[in-house]
């Protein structure tokens, strides 16, 4: 697929290295290293289209002015059948270049040509990528953290599939281990409480104390009849277990659709233990000398594993000595594997199994010391995790209305749920705002998020869709329609306005791909709102009706590349592109 806007910069690069080399031969430049040459993208359009600091970069090693350089190759630049119509000399010898007519007609026609393909690439074609993200412990409600973890792997798998990656979502259920047991102690003891009375059944004072553990007590006892009745208690809270797993796995699927996430699979951690995948994973890394037994319980080497990786990564070793590093138990003294243990074994069913080539997990900041540990005991198995597996960690959520602190749900009285917060704001909304950069802490603000006004930016980015559409349909309906390319005289839209709306749709590739490189989808939300404000701004400034009719083809052409990217760009981040607002 075409990246027009990344070509024009190679291209650049290109002709200031020949005009180098051009310079060296007939002597005006010396022969030296010079950096590599930086091209990039001007903020105001007067400074070109294209600007290159090399001369300022390559003033020490040319010992020579920056200017003089920047003149110097100048007088050397050979334009001819280029992307570019001139170029010149700025600042302290900043080197501009400025497009040409055949380039901005060449942006149109990819989008005509490349359609709901247009921003796509292959530059990760053969990788196959799984990207596991929210994997909720199912012992209650999803949260916050959950909902931003759900747009930012659902959006960032959806920029990876576009740049040619074969993607799989993936979620983790957690149906083993501490916290189920916690869960059925907690269901049972309000089994027990209801049964009996609160005050003669203590309830676990490490247990779930949500109002959804009612619900779940009041649901089995309805369903199991008389309790407890002659059968054990261990039997009970299996059943228990069993009973809240099959209420609320269902549910996190429902509101998981709702938030328009569908998963590729629901791996469950009890398969790991049913298969002795844990237990087989834990002899590896004792074959390969990485356990040791201390009171009855296996461990891992883990602090062995982190300094030898550090080591490796050039790290000092009086850095690697202030670090509190310690090992891992990986099997209690009472035969249990730990969760960090089946942790291990999941991940190396991710590589050494299904064979995926990269792995990305979404997880909370309170992951952080998780992250070298996961990674090491990988490495430890001779799987790559220093090398394959990437975590991205996002930051907490702090919901607002209106500026203030929100923590309750009007509607429940208890914390804020995803399902509560989409009985709020539109699942549009939600996806918009929660795909925000990952490191940052976000203000989710319930108040903006339903406004119908500019200061919303998924209402602006909507509404600029929607203006175009029906800008489309009234024209046609007029005896201007949208024309194709080939009958279409492009050259026409020479306006500031037209061109800085052409180049915005020129960058929308390469903002896929760096959203991609970066595991950072965000840059999609940032795109376009920018493409929007151009739109608008293009809008403004040129007419449309009240133009000759070729222009104003031009210029309808134009605004519906403008209309198909933004659609493109918000199918990416799973936002409906309205025909109508």
């Amino acid at each position: 697929m075409k990246n027009l806007m990344q070509s024009a910069k190679d291209q650049a690069v290109s002709l200031v290295l020949q005009a180098y080399r051009a310079a060296v031969e007939d002597g005006t430049l010396p022969h030296a290293e010079i950096p590599g040459v930086p091209v990039e993208i001007p903020r105001d359009a007067a400074n070109g289209d294209l600007t290159t600091t090399v001369a300022l970069a390559a003033a020490k090693a040319l010992r020579k002015p920056p200017r003089v350089i920047a003149q110097t190759l100048l007088d050397h630049l050979d334009l001819t059948g280029s992307s570019f119509d001139s170029a010149e000399i700025a600042g302290a010898g900043f080197l501009n270049f400025r497009l040409n007519s055949g380039w901005y007609q060449d942006v149109l026609r990819a989008i005509e040509d490349e359609g709901e393909d247009y921003g796509t690439s292959d530059t990760l074609k053969g990788q196959r990528i799984m990207v596991e993200f929210v994997s909720a412990n199912p012992t209650g409600p999803m949260h916050m953290g959950n909902a931003r973890g759900g747009v930012l792997g659902d959006t960032l798998a959806s920029v990876l599939a576009a740049c040619g990656a074969e993607v799989s979502r993936e979620f983790y259920v957690n149906d083993a281990g501490n916290q189920i047991d916690k869960f059925a102690r907690s269901i049972f003891a309000r089994c027990m409480q209801k049964t009996a009375g609160e005050d003669n059944y203590p309830f676990p004072e490490d247990g779930y104390k949500g109002g959804d553990i009612w619900e779940l007590a009041e649901g089995f006892l309805a369903q199991a009849g008389e309790f407890p009745g002659g059968t054990s208690e261990e039997d009970w809270m299996s059943a228990m277990a069993e009973y809240g797993l099959s209420v609320n796995l269902p549910k996190m699927k429902r509101d998981l659709q709702r938030y328009k996430i569908e998963y590729d699979t629901w791996f469950y951690e009890s398969a790991l233990h049913n298969s002795n995948a844990v237990a087989a994973a834990a002899d590896l890394l004792t074959e390969r000398g990485w356990t040791y037994e201390k009171e009855g319980a296996l461990w891992l080497r883990t602090a062995d594993i982190i300094r030898e990786n550090m080591r490796k990564a050039g790290k000092k070793e009086a850095d690697i000595e202030k670090l509190d590093l310690k090992d891992d138990v990986l099997r209690r003294a009472n035969g249990f594997y730990t969760y960090f243990a089946a942790d291990i074994a999941y991940h190396r069913n991710k590589f050494a199994v299904r064979g995926f080539d990269r792995v990305i997990n979404i997880g909370g900041a309170d992951h952080h010391g998780h992250v070298a540990r996961l990674k090491g005991a990988l490495d430890a198995l001779g799987l790559d995790g220093s090398g394959k597996l990437d975590i991205v960690l996002m930051q907490l959520v702090k919901l607002l209305r209106d500026g203030k602190p929100v923590v309750m749900s009007k509607r429940t009285g208890k914390a804020i749920s995803l399902s509560d917060l989409l009985d709020e704001v539109p699942v549009d909304a939600a996806r918009w705002f929660f795909n925000a950069k990952p490191d940052t802490q976000m203000d989710f603000d319930l108040g903006l998020a339903v406004r119908e006004d500019a200061e919303n930016p998924i209402y602006y980015v909507e509404y600029a869709h929607a203006r175009i559409c029906s800008l489309v349909e009234k024209l046609a309906k007029e005896g201007l329609p949208v024309s194709a390319c080939g009958e279409t005289d492009l050259s026409l839209l020479t306006a500031e306005a037209e061109r800085s709306l052409i180049k915005q749709l020129a960058v929308f590739p390469d903002t896929v791909r760096t959203a991609a490189r970066d595991y950072d989808p965000s840059y999609i939300n940032r795109y376009l709102q920018e493409l929007a404000g151009c739109f608008h701004r293009f809008y403004t400034a040129c007419h449309i009706r009240q133009e000759a009719r070729d222009l104003a083809l031009a210029r309808l052409k134009l605004a519906d590349g403008a209309r198909l990217v933004l659609r493109n760009g918000l199918r990416l981040i799973g936002v409906d592109a309205p025909v109508r607002m």
